[in-house]
C-alpha cells in the first residue's frame, strides 16, 4: 500500500482551510454589513455605512524644470484659472529670444531672396528684348541676302556683294539663337530667385511656429486650477527639480462630492440612477443632506469566484455613489470637507416618502 508523504498531507490540509476560509471571510463580510445597518427604515427606503469622497486632481509640470514657487498652500481653497505653481523659465525664455533673432533673420533672407526675383526679372526682360533685336536684325539680313542673290542671277550685283549678305544672315541667325537661349538662362534664373522666395517664407513661418510652441511652454509654466477645489497636499518643494509630468501638488474639486456606499443585490438592483438619497455625517448627525445617485456599479464586491446557490447570491454587494448637488456644495464651500463617514439612504421605491428624521437639514449660512 502506497503512502503519502509528508508534504502532500500538508499542501492537502492547507488547500482544504483555504477553501474552508474563503467563503468563511465573504459571509463574515456580509455579517458585518448587515450589522451596520440602520434599524426601522420604512419600506422602499435602504440605507448603509459609508465615506464623503470627492474627485481628486494632480496638479503637474508640462515639461521636466525647477520649482520656482508655489503660491498656495495646504487646506487653501482656490478658484478656476488660479495660479498655484510657477516653474522656472529661464532657459524657455532663453530659446525664445534665439528663435525670435531667427525670425528676423529669416525675414531678411525673404526680402533679398525677393530683390532677387526683381532684378532676375528685369534680366529676363532686357534677354527678351535683346532676343527681339536679333529678331528684327535676322529678319533684314534674311530680305538683303535674298535681294543679293536676285541681283546676281540678274548679273547686277557680285558675287562677293551675295557672300557678304549670307554672312551677315547667318550670323544673324546666330544672335538669335544666343539671345535665345540667354532668355531661357534668364527665366531659369528668376525660377530659382522664386524657388528661394518661397524657401524663406517657408523659414519664415517655421520660426514663429517654434515661437508659439515656446510662448506656450512658458504658458504652461504657469500650473493653474483647472476648476474650483480645494489643495490637499504638497508633493514637491520651491527649488526641487521634477521630471515632465511630475506631480507638485494634488488638489480635490470640492464641486463634485459625493458618498460610496455599498448595497446587497436585491436594493441594488431597484435603485434607478437619479434616485433621491440622503446623506447623514456622524460628525454632524442632526443635518440631513440631499443627494442623488449617480453611480452603481456593475460588478459586485465580495463575490464568490462561483455564485451557484440564491443565498450566495444575496451576498453580493455593489458599489453606489450618492451626489451631493453642485448648487449646494457651493453654498457652502468653506465646509465641505472629505473623508468623513456617515450614512446614506436612498429610494428604492420612488413612491416612498422620507420619515421626519431624513427630511432635508441644513445649517444655516453665516452670515
Amino acid at each position: 500500500m502506497a503512502k503519502t508523504s509528508p508534504i502532500k498531507r500538508s499542501l492537502a490540509s492547507n488547500w482544504v482551510l483555504l477553501m474552508i476560509l474563503v467563503p468563511a471571510v465573504g459571509g463574515l463580510g456580509y455579517l458585518v454589513w448587515q450589522q451596520l445597518q440602520p434599524q426601522g427604515l420604512p419600506a422602499g427606503i435602504a440605507g448603509s455605512n459609508g465615506r464623503i469622497e470627492a474627485t481628486e486632481i494632480d496638479i503637474a509640470a508640462k515639461l521636466a524644470g525647477r520649482i520656482a514657487d508655489i503660491l498656495v498652500r495646504e487646506g487653501q481653497f482656490v478658484r478656476k484659472g488660479e495660479d498655484l505653481v510657477k516653474m522656472d523659465t529661464s532657459v524657455l525664455e532663453a530659446q525664445l529670444r534665439e528663435a525670435k533673432a531667427q525670425l528676423e533673420q529669416a525675414q531678411v533672407t525673404v526680402e533679398t531672396a525677393r530683390s532677387q526675383v526683381s532684378q532676375r526679372e528685369s534680366e529676363k526682360a532686357t534677354a527678351e528684348a535683346v532676343l527681339a533685336q536679333r529678331e528684327a536684325e535676322r529678319v533684314a539680313a534674311e530680305r538683303r541676302y535674298m535681294r543679293a542673290e536676285e541681283l546676281v542671277k540678274q548679273g547686277w550685283a557680285t558675287q562677293q556683294r551675295l557672300d557678304d549678305d549670307r554672312a551677315a544672315f547667318k550670323s544673324a541667325e546666330a544672335a538669335v539663337t544666343a539671345a535665345k537661349a540667354q532668355v531661357a538662362s534668364a527665366e531659369a534664373t528668376l525660377n530659382t530667385a522664386k524657388s528661394q522666395v518661397l524657401q524663406a517664407e517657408a523659414q519664415v513661418e517655421a520660426a514663429r511656429a517654434t515661437i508659439e510652441r515656446i510662448q506656450a511652454d512658458i504658458n504652461d509654466s504657469v500650473l493653474r486650477a483647472p476648476r474650483d477645489g480645494r489643495i490637499q497636499y504638497l508633493v514637491a518643494q520651491p527649488g526641487e527639480v521634477v521630471q515632465a509630468g511630475g506631480r507638485v501638488l494634488n488638489m480635490i474639486d470640492i464641486t463634485d462630492v459625493y458618498m460610496t456606499f455599498f448595497l446587497p443585490t436585491e436594493q441594488a438592483g431597484r435603485v434607478a440612477i437619479g434616485a433621491e438619497a440622503r446623506i447623514v455625517l456622524d460628525a454632524a448627525p442632526q443635518y440631513v443632506i440631499p443627494a442623488r445617485i449617480s453611480f452603481v456599479s456593475d460588478v459586485a464586491q465580495f463575490t464568490p469566484k462561483e455564485v451557484e446557490t440564491a443565498e450566495e447570491r444575496q451576498k453580493l454587494m455593489f458599489r453606489l455613489r450618492a451626489r451631493i448637488d453642485k448648487e449646494l456644495l457651493e453654498r457652502y464651500l468653506t465646509q465641505v470637507k472629505t473623508g468623513l463617514p456617515g450614512m446614506a439612504y436612498v429610494k428604492i421605491d420612488p413612491r416612498a416618502e422620507w420619515p421626519p428624521h431624513l427630511q432635508v437639514r441644513l445649517p444655516e449660512l453665516p452670515q
